[in-house]
């Protein structure tokens, strides 16, 4: 009969702590729980496609609720937003839209996006509107949408939009307990609220977001930040030709460029501003290489602060503002008038001696001294003075 020892209980306990761990998430998910399904920014297909999927994984999990929670200026595919319209207009379990938190915008398919849905409410301060285009890369797919969209082509404020108001996703949870909505297998009564001792309270709400790997591409989905990755990438490729770095530059010069690519495909970029972007780099790297011509330092500075005020065709929607472009601009030229001439003369500088390490060696004097001249000490010359003493 085998034998419990110390060291084999502790073995059992992590064992057992787990499985305690796994069996109580698996309760929280049985017992009809609520899920707040939050992505923010611009809308691309990776994360459309994420809201539909998450949309048919709380149905498969049994759970009361699942609400899209909405702060986007813009939506970037059209294939995937019909898919989510198709859903949410016919959705296998109860699905509520939240504009919020303040001040959250929700434009262009957002806007579709809230509207079309039965139970939509959104935050005191958020705002509606700029309808078109539907999608930014210029298809407009609103004649194909039952939703009544001329009054929402420009900008509504939360009050004026006609939806209710509701300050916070818990709140609006609460106000939710007992609506009746329409699913793909017939009305649904919601209970978001739960007895405990003492009262009621929310059910256990899980709030879902896109993984990491999606999150990571998606921070080049907007017009500053694609900018901004991928004028820093090609400083960085420049920095790494010049200092010759041990590949640390080359690799987020990589990542960098990478992302900025992520917002190439999926943004509406204008492509002379690309280019121009690319020759403003081009210009800078030059007028470092000739030692710094301020004139081509300049002409490079106006031509990327220019390249990113144009650099994506936002369609009111999404343009860029100057003001977050130019912190990139002065990033570069931090790169190209600072760090890559410190470290270039700290990589390649002949090294010396310092006074510490002269004193008490001897050397050949190979002037006059009166009192000042020059000394030879292990090859390398220095300026001496003579005291009287000597």
């Amino acid at each position: 009969m085998p034998v419990l020892t110390c060291s084999s209980v502790r073995r059992l306990v992590p064992i057992g702590i787990l499985m305690v761990l796994a069996l109580s998430a698996c309760a929280e998910r049985e017992g009809g729980g609520i899920d707040v399904i939050d992505v923010s920014g611009p809308l691309d297909a990776g994360a459309l496609e994420f809201m539909n999927e998450a949309i048919h994984d709380a149905a498969a999990a049994g759970q009361e609720l699942a609400v899209l929670q909405i702060n986007s200026r813009a939506v970037l595919d059209e294939a995937a937003l019909l898919a989510l319209l198709s859903t949410v207009a016919n959705p296998p379990l109860p699905v509520a839209v939240w504009v919020g938190p303040a001040p959250a915008s929700a434009y262009g398919g957002a806007t579709v996006l809230a509207l079309l849905n039965s139970e939509t409410a959104i935050a005191p301060g958020a705002e509606l509107g700029l309808i078109e285009p539907v999608v930014l890369d210029g298809v407009d797919p609103s004649g194909d949408l039952p939703v009544e969209l001329d009054e929402f082509r420009a900008v509504v404020p939360a009050e004026d939009t006609g939806l209710p108001l509701q300050p916070s996703i818990r709140q609006y949870l609460q106000e939710l307990d007992g609506t009746t909505f329409d699913t793909a297998s017939g009305p649904v009564v919601v209970e978001t609220l739960e007895e405990f001792e003492g009262g009621v309270t929310v059910k256990t709400v899980t709030f879902r977001k896109p993984g990491l790997g999606l999150r990571f591409f998606r921070l080049g989905v907007t017009p500053e930040a694609a900018f901004f990755f991928l004028v820093v990438g090609l400083s960085i490729v420049s920095f790494e030709f010049f200092a010759i770095g041990p590949g640390v530059a080359a690799g987020t010069a990589t990542i960098s460029l990478l992302i900025a690519g992520w917002g190439i495909v999926n943004l509406p970029v204008v492509w002379w501003a690309l280019a121009l972007a690319i020759a403003g780099w081009i210009v800078l790297t030059a007028s470092y290489q000739r030692g710094g011509v301020l004139v081509m330092t300049i002409a490079g500075a106006i031509a990327l602060q220019v390249a990113g005020m144009f650099y994506v065709d936002g369609g009111g929607q999404l343009d860029p503002r100057w003001w977050l472009v130019l912190p990139s601009v002065l990033a570069v030229l931090f790169f190209f008038l600072l760090a890559m001439p410190t470290v270039q003369r700290a990589r390649f500088s002949t090294q010396t001696i310092g006074m510490d390490h002269l004193v008490g060696r001897q050397g050949t004097a190979l002037t006059a001294f009166d009192p000042d001249g020059v000394v030879e000490v292990d090859g390398a010359r220095w300026r001496a003075t003579a005291h009287r003493e000597a």
